[in-house]
């Protein structure tokens, strides 16, 4: 292969013109012969047998042309591409062949690159800080959880329902006074208060006790799913079986060695204190990152083909359909669940796609411009990572990560470090208050 030419004809196009000679054109010739020749008939031989002269003199000499171009011409434009110093997007390819003969070939091939791009004042981003106090309360909160994971539930009979109670009911929805689908049940446990029924009808069973059989009138949402209900008022017929409460346990030194390592109450608060405290820290630092993912988006200058965007909503999808099978669940199974189609999933993807994108392309012209190295060591170091998030041998992540591919990530997220030992705290704003006593 040899590459006569590289032109920009568009913004993010480029078109190579590229050579390749005789003897590999004929020798993919010959090689699209042997796989196609076992189809062939040709008078005088046997199915399979005809010589390739033959075959060539039947049906034109250049009967195998297309196909031995098909297996050549691919990888000819990523040598080409990588030759004019080229980053290719996977995109639509536009060839045309200006010749093919036994001499070798000359094709015309316009492919999309990725752009051309810049980014000034990445130094000193402001950010505003999150909070990284842990209150009393928020320690106190966090208990709470604990006694509502260790609570049991029991029967209340000398009083009605409350907000907060589980209530065990058969319910029947009546539209027009007649039954719709979906609106029946029996025995069904619906927490009161949790916003898991349409709106009314929980609070419309607070205060009624067990036993008691009643009707609730209630309107359905304007943006509910199901069409033939969307706005529409109907009644249900509720039969209340039993209210149920959660009992929470004592929070003691005896309950906090049950469900701890700590002996003591004061130990388990400490505890809970600072893995609190670590956790603001990780919240801080990604709600930092988030801010200068933001601005680093805003900053960009360039224009960005398409062809990126959708790539990387491909990449999530595939990510995606991934996750679903490790459930147990494949993607069409999915859709038909939720109502998606592949358009409005692809679509939910998008934005997340060119903020990626955005990003990833600021972050390479920040290495770019302040020449940004990594090491062999670096590179080993995120193979070894990989090796062990993915719990697979460190040769076959090699194999699945091309050394190139590593050494951009590497690049990146030193020029991340950059920008983000280079970001400023924000001035906290003044309030109307503080700025009328000035």
């Amino acid at each position: 292969m040899k590459l006569i030419s590289s032109n920009k004809v568009e913004t993010n196009r480029y078109e190579l013109v590229i050579e390749i000679d005789g003897e590999t054109f004929m020798n993919a010739v010959d090689s699209v012969y042997k796989k196609q020749v076992k189809n062939i008939s040709i008078p005088g031989f046997r199915k399979g047998k005809a010589p390739r002269k033959i075959i060539e003199k039947t049906y034109g000499e250049g009967v195998f042309y297309e196909d031995a171009l098909k297996e050549l011409y691919p990888q000819a434009i990523l040598d080409a591409s990588e030759e004019a110093g080229l980053a290719l997007v996977k995109d639509r390819v536009d060839v045309d062949i200006d010749k093919a003969d036994k001499d070798g070939v000359v094709l015309k091939a316009v492919v999309t690159v990725e752009p051309e791009v810049n980014i000034e004042n990445y130094k000193g981003i402001e950010y505003k800080p999150v909070s990284l106090e842990v209150t009393d309360e928020d320690v106190e909160e966090d208990i709470k959880k604990v006694l509502e994971r260790n609570s049991r539930l029991v029967t209340v009979e000398d009083r009605a329902a409350e907000d907060g109670d589980i209530a065990v009911i058969d319910f029947k929805g009546l539209l027009d006074g007649v039954a719709f689908e979906g609106g029946t049940a029996e025995n069904y446990s619906l927490t009161l208060g949790s916003g898991s029924f349409i709106p009314g009808f929980e609070e419309r069973v607070i205060g009624h006790s067990t036993g008691e059989e009643f009707t609730i009138d209630v309107t359905f949402p304007e943006d509910y799913q199901a069409e033939e209900l969307k706005g529409k008022a109907v009644q249900f017929e509720i039969k209340l079986h039993e209210i149920k409460k959660k009992e929470l346990p004592e929070f003691d030194d005896e309950f906090v060695k049950d469900v701890s390592e700590f002996d003591t109450v004061d130990a388990y608060k400490a505890d809970i204190r600072e893995k609190l405290e670590k956790s603001r820290q990780e919240e801080a630092k990604n709600d930092k990152d988030a801010q200068l993912a933001e601005k680093l988006e805003e900053l960009l200058e360039g224009e960005i083909p398409e062809a990126m965007f959708n790539n990387q909503v491909d990449a999530f999808m595939d990510e995606f359909a991934l996750n679903l099978r490790s459930q147990g669940l494949d993607i069409d199974t999915y859709m038909q669940y939720t109502g998606l189609t592949e358009d409005k999933l692809r679509e939910s993807f998008y934005d997340r796609a060119v903020s990626q994108i955005k990003v990833r392309l600021a972050l390479n012209k920040i290495a770019e411009l302040e020449n940004i190295e990594v090491s062999e060591e670096d590179i080993e170091n995120r193979y070894k990572e990989l090796s062990e998030r993915y719990n697979v041998d460190i040769d076959r992540v090699k194999n699945v990560f091309p050394a190139k591919d590593i050494e951009g990530d590497a690049k990146a997220e030193k020029a991340l470090d950059l920008v983000r030992n280079e970001a400023k705290e924000a001035a906290e704003e003044e309030t109307a208050e503080e700025k009328t006593e000035e």
